[in-house]
């Protein structure tokens, strides 16, 4: 099927956005230069192998030591009797445990299952006997979790680190001000557990057995909502990683092409790893380029952030509205020198055009928003690197990627109309685990995702989200969009954050509810309804405004709108 299949006024381009392609990026990507994940762990951390490839609360490890350690919790995990395909789950935020681990799975051949710290025992439970996984990796902070479910799952190993335990001899009163001044580690009890470095020094003295792996085998199960329901894990091949970032390295290229590109990059990971943002944009991308990332552990000590990005010789900064947002509210953020900066990439949410209109004044940095969800690997669509403004859309599809727009029957939409962006290329997930019903509900007939995401696309191939479908609320007959009504409100200088939801309401069907967080204590909610009558036609101004200290958000910085509905 066309990318586009109508269009009002004449014949037009089946993809608008090739006649700005050729200038920045080339429309395909080439043949894969890795077989898969380890392939590309193996060789460039021979390539870079004096580089830093990882640092960690001042503690760095260069690409040499981490091919080292991750072959031997690959060899570890061969011995503990893993094949090839078992899936194996890490349960960590940005410490150097965390893509040792990773990466040591993905070299025994196994599959990765990334799971949130933060979960309940009723969500780690669901997601370890989803994905069956057989062994975890777990911060001894989120222990006492795996020690509720652990009977109820087929979890054979469970391997315990500490904040501390890579650190050096640093790490030993990092963990005694985590686990006695802090207290931040709840009791736990897991027989038969071992330490992260009781992993490293067994796998010392065995030998890692080469697994024989394709692009379309498995590498990660990462879980997300989709579109409806309970979570799933979509099946990312090494293929579609190997894609993704292929596809990001033409698109990242562009973004030097007027500049001189340092010689080594450092990026800022705030974002956790276990996303699949962070996972393929800082980990994947940071390899592919011999990079040195810098992990954040705790994104939301705002003044902690401030320090590293201070000291750090940021390059690229991959973040979320939200993240961008708070720096830009923290005094001491404006007083740094951004000169080494170079790309700001805004994902994982909307990014609102006062929030990035700020970022470019206090850093002379552009936030460049791509779009794309966990079953593209992540990232579907980004805008050019050298637009001259913040252009509030997702951009253009990137290369080897076709993004159509359709109605609820499967028909192409006209440029400019709103309907369901539909994704395909080679990111594109192999499906949802161990559920054919939910995969083929998404998957059209021709290959493309359905994404669950309103929006429409321009006629320069442009395509902006007007908001989730489920999201979506109804006045009257008219479609409210609460990306928009949220935008509205973050012009208002009193406004920290607002987000918007639908109730229920007598005479309309639904009316607009607006949670603000006030950044002026001298807010009224007299003040915010003004500010919307004069920017929102009548049916899209709330009703209703409730004040809060904060609003709910997921562990990347995502407003969870459905907590907001009760």
């Amino acid at each position: 099927m066309n990318s586009i299949s109508v269009h009002p006024g004449g014949a037009k381009p089946e993809k608008p956005w090739l006649a700005t392609y050729p200038d920045i990026v080339p429309a395909e990507i080439p043949p894969l230069e890795f077989a898969s994940l380890p392939d590309l762990l193996e060789k460039n951390c021979a390539r870079f192998a004096d580089r830093k490839a990882f640092s960690s609360m001042g503690k760095t490890m260069t690409y040499r030591e981490l091919e080292v350690q991750t072959r031997k919790v690959a060899a570890w995990l061969q011995s503990a009797g893993l094949q090839k395909g078992d899936r194996v789950a890490v349960m960590m935020p940005n410490v150097l445990q965390n893509p040792v681990a990773v990466y040591g799975i993905l070299r025994a051949g196994l599959v990765v299952v990334n799971v949130n710290p933060l979960y309940t025992p009723r969500e780690l439970e669901h997601q370890l006997n989803d994905s069956g996984a057989k062994a975890i990796f777990v911060l001894e902070n989120f222990a006492r979790t795996v020690e509720q479910v652990i009977n109820k799952t087929d979890l054979r190993h469970v391997v315990v680190t500490s904040l501390g335990e890579m650190l050096g001899p640093k790490g030993h009163i990092v963990n005694f001000v985590v686990r006695r001044v802090k207290k931040l580690v709840p009791s736990w009890s897991i027989p038969q557990h071992k330490s992260f470095m009781q992993v490293l020094s067994a796998g010392a003295n065995r030998t890692l057995a080469p697994v024989a792996l394709t692009g379309r085998d498995i590498a990660f199960l990462q879980y997300t909502g989709g579109t409806t329901g309970i979570a799933k894990g979509a099946m990312l091949t090494h293929q579609n990683l190997l894609a993704n970032k292929m596809q990001l390295q033409l698109w990242l290229k562009s973004a030097f092409d007027k500049k001189k590109q340092p010689e080594v990059l450092n990026f800022l990971c705030a974002l956790p790893l276990y996303h699949i943002f962070a996972l393929t944009v800082n980990s994947l991308m940071g390899m592919s380029l011999g990079a040195h990332n810098v992990l954040i552990a705790n994104p939301r000590d705002i003044p902690g952030l401030v320090k590293e990005f201070q000291k750090s010789n940021i390059h690229i900064f991959p973040g979320l509205n939200t993240l961008f947002n708070a720096l830009l509210n923290n005094a001491d953020f404006a007083k740094l020198d951004f000169s080494s900066l170079v790309m700001s990439l805004g994902g994982g949410m909307a990014v609102q055009r006062p929030v990035a209109e700020r970022w470019l004044k206090v850093t002379g940095s552009h936030v460049t928003e791509g779009y794309g969800l966990s079953e593209t690997s992540p990232v579907a669509t980004a805008n050019r690197f050298d637009s001259p403004e913040f252009t509030g859309s997702i951009g253009l599809p990137i290369p080897s990627t076709e993004l159509d727009i359709r109605d609820e029957a499967g028909n192409s939409l006209p440029l400019g109309e709103i309907g369901e962006i539909c994704i395909r290329g080679p990111q594109v997930m192999a499906g949802y685990w161990n559920k054919p019903e939910e995969t083929a509900r998404v998957m059209t007939p021709d290959g493309y995702f359905r994404t669950g995401d309103m929006g429409f696309m321009d006629e320069r191939g442009y395509t902006k989200i007007v908001d989730r479908k489920k999201d979506m609320i109804l006045v009257s007959g008219f479609n409210v969009y609460p990306n928009e009504i949220e935008e509205v409100a973050a012009m208002h200088p009193g406004i920290l954050e607002a987000a918007a939801i639908g109730v229920p309401d007598g005479h309309s069907g639904e009316a607009v509810k607006l949670f603000v967080v006030r950044k002026d204590p001298a807010l009224t909610e007299a003040d915010v309804k003004a500010h919307c009558v004069a920017n929102l036609t009548n049916y899209k101004r709330p009703r209703f405004i409730e004040f809060r200290t904060e609003l709910p958000k997921s562990p990347v910085g995502k407003i969870l709108r459905k907590d907001l509905r009760g």
